[in-house]
């Protein structure tokens, strides 16, 4: 079995290598806070593969054949180690779980950025089952299929970006949904409550059995084309955050962690949500197991 460094042992990084120690893989984990290091690892136990864990990124990566990066969505950070990981281990595989930052950026300060793949894992790892493999300016077509290869091994479902913007495919969807739906708070149109029980009872119902290409084709494109000339212009499409959210983040109110955001966030009500968002994921996944897939 591939032997599996995952650097930062967080939220991502320890679900992420649950999911490689759970189809047998030897897995180590490094993180710069001991304690985060022996938390992760004591959780990861009972799995098959066999999990440790370093504080000292030389010892945490040696032998690793495959590397995955999910520290801070910081470019200059993330820059520097991969620079040192490309000394440590000239020949494995590095990749980055970044969300948003540039896969060839990351690569720049390596000497063989043809090995250096974005792979954006989705919170839960465990539950969600898309993994977003991203080439970067320099990465090849071995290394595209190598690592969509280990991750259908895993039960994935890896799909292939090919041209490196930011966002990749997941996120550029998501935040434009977002950045919509913070408008329509900004602009008076709606309560924040109004948006969340719009979305979760109307497109949030179909999403995870029809996406939005399919249900443009089943509704009909020049009714898509008609709404469109209709809605569009009307959409928000500030190149800058919304002042409402730059607004709440100066005065500290940052959501769940801070108690209160868009919306008022009680003490316990950050767990319930969570497990609540995983209950529906996994009912999600087990009624639409036989969904037909897409064709073009």
């Amino acid at each position: 079995m591939l032997t599996v460094a995952v650097v930062g042992a967080g939220l991502m990084g320890r679900g992420i290598a649950e999911v490689f120690a759970g189809a047998g893989h030897p897995v180590r984990l490094h993180d710069l806070d001991g304690a985060t290091v022996h938390s992760a690892v004591e959780s990861l136990r009972t799995l098959e593969g066999a999990v440790d864990g370093s504080t000292d990124l030389a010892e945490a990566v040696t032998g690793a054949g495959l590397v995955v990066e999910a520290v801070a969505e910081n470019l200059a950070a993330k820059q520097d180690l991969f620079a040192q990981l490309d000394h440590l281990l000239p020949d494995a595989l590095l990749a980055s779980n970044t969300s948003v930052l540039p896969v060839s950026s990351i690569a720049e300060r390596t000497a063989r950025p043809e090995r250096v793949v974005g792979t954006h894992w989705w919170n839960p790892p465990g539950l969600i089952p898309v993994v977003e493999v991203v080439r970067g300016k320099h990465t090849n077509e071995e290394t595209m299929e190598h690592t969509a290869a280990l991750l259908t091994s895993l039960g994935k479902v890896p799909v292939r970006v090919e041209r490196d913007v930011p966002g990749f495919v997941g996120n550029r969807l998501q935040h434009a949904l977002w950045r919509e739906a913070i408008a329509l708070v900004a602009n008076g149109v709606c309560t924040a409550e109004t948006v969340e029980t719009v979305v979760r009872n109307t497109i949030g119902l179909r999403l995870a059995a029809m996406g939005p290409l399919e249900n443009a084709d089943y509704v009909g494109l020049d009714l898509t084309l008609a709404i469109h000339d209709a809605v569009l212009p009307d959409l928000n499409r500030s190149p800058t955050p919304s002042p409402l959210l730059s607004k709440l983040v100066a005065a500290g109110d940052l959501g769940a962690k801070s108690g209160r955001g868009f919306l008022t966030w009680p003490e316990g009500s950050r767990e319930r949500a969570g497990a609540r968002l995983a209950r529906h994921i996994t009912r999600q996944l087990a009624a639409t197991a036989d969904n037909d897939p897409p064709t073009a």
